[in-house]
């Protein structure tokens, strides 16, 4: 097969590069910047060159382009640590949500200003008694006539503090088996009985949040899709979560970094980077096939595991390489505290290997 790319696709690599250099020499860089990189401003700017919602259809805004472009885009931009996690997840996820299952005027209302790159967005998934498990999920919607009556908390919720709006997953019927009666709420954050409390991690961020839900009332319109029958569409968006190019290169440039100083005398370390480097080629693989539909259903769990689990191995390396340096409370420090991150954030690699089994192969429980 021809893995080559197009000349038009070439020169869009070097204009996303030139562009993520750009960004990261006004904003700063950031390891795993699509989730630790925030910038309202890149985000405007991103807008303005139509690299928000680039693959949407026209009919609603977007660019209509191949999903390949937004490939090229995005590894470069995450490759170099531009900030782009202000727009990311209403481009990644939220915004080809509301095309598949939002109304026209859901659409009409909430699409431009994640076109614009003005609105952020958070995803309440994840509870304390139901991390990776959704079936699990217990926070409320009640229905009272004219509004839902959400009650509940909801924890990792990246961007919590910041977001105009919450996707919320949670449960608006309790009968039948427990993947039922769970339902897509849009919740605007700045409704009465909200309470978010950030929550610091050991490399100092805190896009991490709780998110405490008391009463809050939002109008019945804002249900997104199906009532009950969300889960579905949950994994669906999954889907954009679990395979894309961010699962791979986030911690990229610190394996430049580590190869640079590595001891190329010794066999043992030339051969682990040549390791590393098929892996990287094979992770790339596995997320082109995701990104151009060619995988199987559910097939996302496995590139995403394969995809963090490389960053880790890539984490190790550099820790390694560096040695006494990498305990600095530099970039480079920073990166390797927050790596254990890469395989929880969307799932464990446990319960992607168990969708795996389950959902790809179909092995028994």
């Amino acid at each position: 097969m021809d893995f080559d790319w197009t000349p038009e696709q070439r020169a869009l690599r070097e204009e996303a590069r030139a562009v993520a250099a750009d960004a990261v020499a006004r904003y700063g860089r950031s390891n795993d910047s699509w989730i630790n990189g925030f910038s309202k401003e890149f985000a405007a700017e991103l807008a303005e060159r139509g690299w928000i919602g680039l693959t949407w259809p026209t009919e609603f805004g977007g660019g209509g382009r191949s999903p390949i472009d937004r490939l090229i885009i995005g590894e470069e931009l995450i490759d170099a640590g531009a900030p782009i996690a202000a727009m990311w997840f209403a481009d990644r996820q939220m915004g080809p949500s509301l095309i598949r299952y939002g109304r026209p005027d859901q659409q009409a209302a909430f699409l431009p200003g994640m076109l614009s790159g003005q609105t952020t967005w958070c995803i309440g998934m994840s509870e304390p008694n139901a991390g990776s498990d959704l079936a699990a999920l217990a926070t409320s919607a009640t229905d009272d006539g004219d509004h839902w009556v959400i009650n509940g908390q909801k924890i990792w919720t990246s961007f919590g503090e910041v977001a105009e709006y919450c996707y919320l997953i949670c449960r608006t019927s309790s009968e039948g088996p427990p993947h039922r009666g769970i339902s897509e709420i849009i919740v605007p954050m700045d409704t009465p009985g909200i309470e978010v409390r950030p929550i610091r991690d050991m490399t100092d961020n805190r896009h991490f949040c709780e998110v405490f839900f008391t009463d809050v009332r939002v109008p019945k319109s804002n249900l997104v899709g199906t009532e009950g029958a969300a889960f579905k569409q949950t994994m669906a968006q999954l889907e954009h979560e679990r395979g894309g190019i961010d699962r791979l290169v986030s911690n990229r440039a610190l394996f430049r970094l580590a190869v640079e100083r590595a001891d190329h005398g010794d066999p043992l370390v030339r051969q682990e980077i040549a390791t590393l480097h098929t892996a990287d080629a094979i992770g790339r693989i596995l997320v082109i096939r995701e990104v151009l539909r060619q995988a199987p259903a559910g097939f996302s769990a496995a590139t995403k595991c394969f995809c963090t689990e490389h960053e880790q191995r890539v984490a190790d390396f550099v820790a390694r390489v560096l040695g006494a340096e990498a305990m600095l409370w530099t970039q480079v420090g920073r990166g390797l505290t927050y790596a254990p991150g890469y395989t929880i954030m969307g799932g464990t690699s446990n319960v992607m290997r168990n969708i795996l089994g389950e959902r790809v192969l179909g092995l028994p429980r």
